[in-house]
Protein backbone atom coordinates (compact mmCIF):
# COMPACT_ATOMS: atom_id res chain seq x y z
CA UNK A 1 0.00 0.00 0.00
CA UNK A 2 1.06 3.57 -0.54
CA UNK A 3 2.40 5.65 2.34
CA UNK A 4 -0.27 7.53 4.23
CA UNK A 5 -2.82 4.70 4.09
CA UNK A 6 -4.82 4.20 7.24
CA UNK A 7 -5.96 0.83 8.56
CA UNK A 8 -8.60 0.14 11.18
CA UNK A 9 -7.42 -1.82 14.24
CA UNK A 10 -9.99 -3.84 16.18
CA UNK A 11 -9.81 -5.92 19.33
CA UNK A 12 -11.86 -9.11 19.16
CA UNK A 13 -12.97 -10.36 22.57
CA UNK A 14 -14.13 -13.94 23.02
CA UNK A 15 -15.77 -15.31 26.16
CA UNK A 16 -14.17 -18.76 26.40
CA UNK A 17 -16.71 -19.85 28.99
CA UNK A 18 -19.61 -18.84 26.73
CA UNK A 19 -21.29 -16.92 29.56
CA UNK A 20 -20.58 -19.40 32.35
CA UNK A 21 -17.90 -17.18 33.92
CA UNK A 22 -20.37 -14.28 34.20
CA UNK A 23 -22.99 -16.52 35.80
CA UNK A 24 -20.64 -18.09 38.35
CA UNK A 25 -18.40 -15.20 39.27
CA UNK A 26 -17.02 -12.06 37.65
CA UNK A 27 -13.59 -13.20 38.88
CA UNK A 28 -13.51 -16.34 36.73
CA UNK A 29 -11.23 -16.33 33.74
CA UNK A 30 -12.83 -16.57 30.38
CA UNK A 31 -11.67 -13.92 27.92
CA UNK A 32 -9.45 -14.42 24.91
CA UNK A 33 -8.47 -11.47 22.73
CA UNK A 34 -6.92 -10.97 19.33
CA UNK A 35 -5.98 -8.00 17.17
CA UNK A 36 -7.61 -7.53 13.78
CA UNK A 37 -5.86 -5.37 11.18
CA UNK A 38 -5.06 -5.58 7.45
CA UNK A 39 -7.98 -7.98 7.02
CA UNK A 40 -6.41 -10.60 9.34
CA UNK A 41 -6.91 -11.69 12.93
CA UNK A 42 -3.65 -12.07 14.90
CA UNK A 43 -3.48 -13.92 18.22
CA UNK A 44 -1.07 -15.59 20.62
CA UNK A 45 -1.45 -18.90 22.40
CA UNK A 46 0.44 -22.07 23.18
CA UNK A 47 1.26 -22.42 19.48
CA UNK A 48 2.88 -18.97 19.27
CA UNK A 49 1.66 -16.08 17.12
CA UNK A 50 -0.90 -17.14 14.54
CA UNK A 51 -3.25 -15.42 12.13
CA UNK A 52 -6.39 -16.22 10.19
CA UNK A 53 -9.24 -14.38 8.52
CA UNK A 54 -11.29 -12.34 11.04
CA UNK A 55 -13.55 -14.63 13.05
CA UNK A 56 -11.80 -17.66 11.56
CA UNK A 57 -10.65 -19.34 14.77
CA UNK A 58 -12.48 -22.23 16.38
CA UNK A 59 -13.91 -19.60 18.74
CA UNK A 60 -16.10 -18.34 15.88
CA UNK A 61 -17.70 -14.92 16.07
CA UNK A 62 -16.29 -12.64 18.78
CA UNK A 63 -18.57 -11.77 21.70
CA UNK A 64 -17.57 -8.12 21.41
CA UNK A 65 -15.37 -5.88 19.29
CA UNK A 66 -13.49 -2.82 20.55
CA UNK A 67 -12.22 -0.20 18.12
CA UNK A 68 -8.60 0.56 19.03
CA UNK A 69 -8.30 3.28 16.38
CA UNK A 70 -6.42 3.50 13.10
CA UNK A 71 -2.81 2.93 12.15
CA UNK A 72 -0.63 4.19 9.36
CA UNK A 73 1.93 1.46 9.98
CA UNK A 74 2.40 -0.33 6.65
CA UNK A 75 1.61 -4.05 6.61
CA UNK A 76 5.21 -5.02 5.75
CA UNK A 77 6.55 -3.12 8.79
CA UNK A 78 3.93 -4.81 10.98
CA UNK A 79 4.99 -8.22 9.59
CA UNK A 80 8.62 -7.44 10.50
CA UNK A 81 7.46 -6.46 13.99
CA UNK A 82 5.53 -9.75 14.35
CA UNK A 83 8.54 -11.72 13.15
CA UNK A 84 10.70 -10.16 15.85
CA UNK A 85 8.03 -10.93 18.47
CA UNK A 86 7.79 -14.56 17.25
CA UNK A 87 11.54 -14.98 17.68
CA UNK A 88 11.78 -13.33 21.09
CA UNK A 89 8.93 -12.34 23.39
CA UNK A 90 6.06 -14.44 22.01
CA UNK A 91 7.57 -17.85 21.32
CA UNK A 92 5.22 -20.79 22.05
CA UNK A 93 7.15 -21.91 25.14
CA UNK A 94 6.83 -18.44 26.71
CA UNK A 95 3.03 -18.65 26.86
CA UNK A 96 1.64 -18.39 30.40
CA UNK A 97 -2.09 -18.28 31.17
CA UNK A 98 -1.75 -15.40 33.65
CA UNK A 99 1.36 -13.36 32.93
CA UNK A 100 2.09 -13.76 29.21
CA UNK A 101 -0.97 -14.60 27.14
CA UNK A 102 -3.25 -13.53 24.30
CA UNK A 103 -4.24 -10.39 26.19
CA UNK A 104 -0.67 -9.19 26.75
CA UNK A 105 -0.03 -9.83 23.05
CA UNK A 106 -3.15 -7.94 21.91
CA UNK A 107 -2.28 -5.04 24.19
CA UNK A 108 1.29 -4.84 22.87
CA UNK A 109 0.08 -4.98 19.25
CA UNK A 110 -2.52 -2.28 19.95
CA UNK A 111 0.15 -0.09 21.54
CA UNK A 112 2.49 -0.59 18.57
CA UNK A 113 -0.15 0.13 15.93
CA UNK A 114 -2.27 2.85 17.54
CA UNK A 115 -0.62 3.92 20.79
CA UNK A 116 -3.63 2.41 22.62
CA UNK A 117 -3.50 -0.62 24.90
CA UNK A 118 -6.48 -2.90 25.35
CA UNK A 119 -8.92 -2.12 28.19
CA UNK A 120 -7.43 -2.64 31.66
CA UNK A 121 -10.44 -4.65 32.85
CA UNK A 122 -9.14 -7.41 30.56
CA UNK A 123 -5.43 -7.21 31.36
CA UNK A 124 -5.95 -6.85 35.12
CA UNK A 125 -8.32 -9.80 35.49
CA UNK A 126 -5.64 -12.49 36.01
CA UNK A 127 -3.99 -10.62 38.90
CA UNK A 128 -7.42 -10.02 40.46
CA UNK A 129 -8.17 -13.75 40.26
CA UNK A 130 -4.78 -14.70 41.71
CA UNK A 131 -5.30 -12.31 44.64
CA UNK A 132 -8.22 -14.41 45.86
CA UNK A 133 -7.88 -17.57 47.99
CA UNK A 134 -9.69 -19.43 45.20
CA UNK A 135 -7.15 -18.20 42.65
CA UNK A 136 -4.23 -19.20 44.87
CA UNK A 137 -5.70 -22.68 45.34
CA UNK A 138 -6.18 -23.13 41.59
CA UNK A 139 -2.84 -21.62 40.55
CA UNK A 140 -0.87 -24.91 40.26
CA UNK A 141 -3.50 -26.27 37.85
CA UNK A 142 -3.99 -23.02 35.97
CA UNK A 143 -0.22 -22.60 35.50
CA UNK A 144 -0.28 -25.79 33.43
CA UNK A 145 -3.08 -24.66 31.08
CA UNK A 146 -2.21 -23.64 27.53
CA UNK A 147 -4.84 -22.15 25.24
CA UNK A 148 -4.20 -22.64 21.54
CA UNK A 149 -7.11 -21.60 19.32
CA UNK A 150 -6.52 -22.99 15.87
CA UNK A 151 -6.88 -20.60 12.97
CA UNK A 152 -8.68 -22.96 10.65
CA UNK A 153 -11.97 -23.50 12.50
CA UNK A 154 -10.81 -27.07 13.19
CA UNK A 155 -10.52 -28.77 16.55
CA UNK A 156 -6.79 -29.40 16.35
CA UNK A 157 -4.79 -27.72 19.07
CA UNK A 158 -7.53 -25.83 20.90
CA UNK A 159 -7.62 -25.97 24.65
CA UNK A 160 -4.55 -28.13 25.06
CA UNK A 161 -3.84 -29.03 28.67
Amino acid sequence: MADGSSYSVKLYIYDLSKGLARQLSPMMLGEHTSAVVYGEEFFYGGGGITSCFPGGTILGVPDSIVDLGNTEVPRDLFQEYLSSLRESTYRPEKYHLFEHNCNTFSSEVGQFLTGTKIPSYITELPSEVLATPFGQALRPFLDSVTITPSGDNGMNGYGQL
